[in-house]
């Protein structure tokens, strides 16, 4: 707190020196070099200290002449600064020849000198002694427009002499009643002269307030018009939104004349755009608030319109001379009206009785007081400062309004679509429960029938082929055909016991597994060998894996057996986080690429990978010339705590 509150002093100090150097009121005149060199002083105290080296000129000799030079023979008059031409000279639109004297002994010829002429409207150029080192533009109409533009013009030292020099200044401007406002009337504001590395800060700040803040909130007005137009066109329904881009389109573009310096019209066909212009922007205002306060009589905007095209005519009929007494009056006129829909927007909240209404009444009052502010500029002096602030204040609370009205609006879209998603949540919701039970009614269905069918499917086989196979094995007179129907039946029996569908608890499955394994290869004379793991007691496998399971052992025990010439066989086992772990490895001659091949193209290798992968399982064969073969088997298994 102790910190901050030196740095509002300075800042508040800053903007008093500020606006003692653009003033133009008759108290500030009064008070003359005494009034700024005080601010100065003041402004000396503050986190940015004044040069004392600055002198503030306040006053000059000036001649009315079109000369190319200042007419030295001609008779000047003595007149104080600022010079405000709609008091001194209110029929005048120059050019006026200002002559200051002054020492260059004071800073020194090491330091570039500099004039800050805060204010001039609408164009200058500057002579230091008799030789032209500043134009602020076009001297002839269109003349460029510098009311917003604080010149710093700087003195080159080689054209200055050691004692007196002669500046002077020829300003070219408008008569006061071709103006819509006093502010652009034509006039000199007071002058400072100092070290150019002193004033260039000054003129930053003041181009800034003057020209970068109102160029700002032009470009911020038209995003936010353009915005909002295009949300109030796609949802034809909000019309509010358009009046409201149309206010902020309109409005942006009326600001536009404080900061554009060329423009491709006259002074005063400039003025009468200005004033015709704010009929339009009355009547978006009018429009927006109507609507706001729910009546939009269709009377109203036939009236408006015609409205708008009886401006401009009333500026053509009247001429270049009436433009600031027609601007006064449609001005009146004009705010009146929007007096009157501001009223009937607060009628409106006030019998809702809610917090918008003090919100609402907030920024029409100050609207109002802009209004005034801009009203009084019109007809009389006030300091340059005050109407581009009730400007800035207008341009700001627009941007507020915006921002409200387009958050406004997206809660509205909000709202609605939740209630739309909320419906069609409900809907599906519904929807999925019906296909749901049919599914499951479906599906139940259907497992009954399967079921059924697998279990007649199971008792077919086992009671009639099982039957025939099985005499074939007691009654061949062939080994090799009982040994052939002895096989088929081993391969019905798995395959009827995959069909009843009950699972198989793992421990029964590795026993039945290790016995069939150790017999066949003993009966190869290879010796085998198989460790059982430790299972956690109702851990089980589905029948369709037991079954898979057991063909890709008994695919492997046959490569074994047939290709791998091994002597030795072990398979290890083990259980972990659900997955059942089998490593067969034997000692034989390992399996060469061609045999590969070979094991492959006879559905060898490629079946058992993909038996494995249709049990979400995996099956890698590794082997090499002369290191043996080892597979690799994972498969899911069934825990007792998983779900059924």
């Amino acid at each position: 707190m102790t910190a901050s509150c030196p740095r509002a002093i300075a800042l508040l100090l800053r903007c008093l020196r500020t606006w003692w150097l653009h003033a133009w009121s008759p108290g500030t005149r009064r008070a003359g070099a005494a009034g700024v060199v005080f601010t100065l002083a003041l402004g000396s105290w503050a986190a940015e200290p004044v040069p004392a080296t600055w002198l503030v000129i306040d006053s000059a000799l000036s001649v009315v002449s079109d000369a190319p030079a200042y007419p030295a023979q001609a008779r000047a008059e003595p007149v104080r600064l600022p010079d405000d031409w709609a008091a001194s000279r209110p029929d005048s639109d120059g050019p006026v020849w200002y002559r200051v004297v002054f020492n260059a002994s004071g800073p020194g010829p090491s330091h570039l000198l500099g004039l800050l002429v805060p204010r001039v409207c609408a164009n200058l150029q500057v002579w230091l002694n008799g030789e032209l080192v500043h134009s602020g533009g076009r001297m002839q109409p269109p003349v460029t427009h510098n009311c917003n533009h604080p010149q710093l013009v700087s003195l080159p030292a080689a054209l200055l002499k050691a004692g007196h020099n002669f500046l002077d200044i020829q300003v070219v401007g408008q008569p006061f009643a071709q103006v819509a406002s006093r502010q652009r009337a034509g006039g000199l504001s007071t002058l400072v002269l100092g070290r150019h590395a002193d004033l260039a800060p000054l003129h930053a700040r003041l181009n800034a307030w003057q020209t970068g803040v109102p160029l700002g909130l032009s470009v911020a007005l038209l995003l936010m018009g353009g915005f909002a137009v295009a949300l109030g066109w796609a949802h034809r329904r909000e019309g509010t939104l358009v009046w409201f881009g149309g206010l902020c389109l309109s409005w942006g573009l009326a600001d536009v004349r404080l900061w554009w310096r060329e423009p491709p019209l006259s002074g005063p066909a400039m003025e009468a755009a200005q004033v015709a212009w704010m009929a339009v922007v009355a009547m978006c205002a009018i429009r927006f608030l109507l609507r706001r306060s729910g009546e939009t009589p269709a009377w109203i905007g036939r009236a408006l319109l015609l409205q708008c095209l009886m401006v401009p005519a009333s500026l053509a009929v009247g001429g270049d001379d009436a433009i600031n007494l027609l601007a006064r009056f449609w001005s009146t006129l004009l705010a009146l009206q929007v007096l009157g829909a501001g009223v009937a927007v607060l009628r409106s909240l006030w019998r809702k009785r809610t917090i918008a209404f003090w919100v609402a009444a907030a920024m029409l009052g100050l609207l109002a007081l802009s209004g005034v502010v801009g009203y009084l500029a019109m007809r009389t002096a006030m300091p340059p400062g005050l109407p581009l602030l009730a400007q800035v204040v207008v341009a700001a609370l627009l941007l507020l309004g915006g921002l409200r009205l387009v958050q406004e609006h997206g809660r509205a879209l909000q709202t609605a679509q939740d209630s739309r998603a909320a419906l069609e949540r409900r809907v599906a919701e519904i929807s999925s429960d019906v296909e749901r039970n049919l599914k499951a009614l479906a599906d139940s269905r259907i497992e009954q029938v399967t079921a059924r069918e697998r279990k007649r499917i199971a008792a077919d086989l086992h009671d009639d082929l099982g039957a025939k196979l099985l005499t074939i094995v007691h009654t061949s007179e062939s080994e090799r055909i009982a040994t052939l129907a002895r096989d088929a039946l081993e391969e019905m029996r798995l395959s009827v016991r995959g069909l009843t569908g009950k699972p198989v608890q793992l421990d029964d499955a590795l026993a039945d597994w290790r016995a069939e394994f150790v017999s066949r290869l003993m009966q190869a004379g290879i010796d085998g060998s198989w460790g059982l793991p430790e299972t956690e007691p109702g851990t089980c496998l589905t029948s369709r894996a037991f079954v898979q399971t057991t063909r890709i052992l008994r695919e492997a025990v046959n490569n074994i057996i047939k290709h791998s010439g091994a002597t030795q066989c072990a398979v290890t086992s083990e259980v972990t986080d659900g997955t059942l772990m089998l490593v067969l490895r034997d000692d034989g001659r390992g399996i060469a690429p061609p045999d590969e091949e070979r094991l492959d193209r006879g559905h060898g290798l490629t079946t058992m990978k993909q038996r494995a992968r249709q049990l979400q399982g995996q099956c890698l064969v590794e082997s090499g010339p002369g290191l043996g073969t080892v597979v690799r088997l994972s498969i899911p298994v069934n825990r007792p705590d998983d779900p059924a």
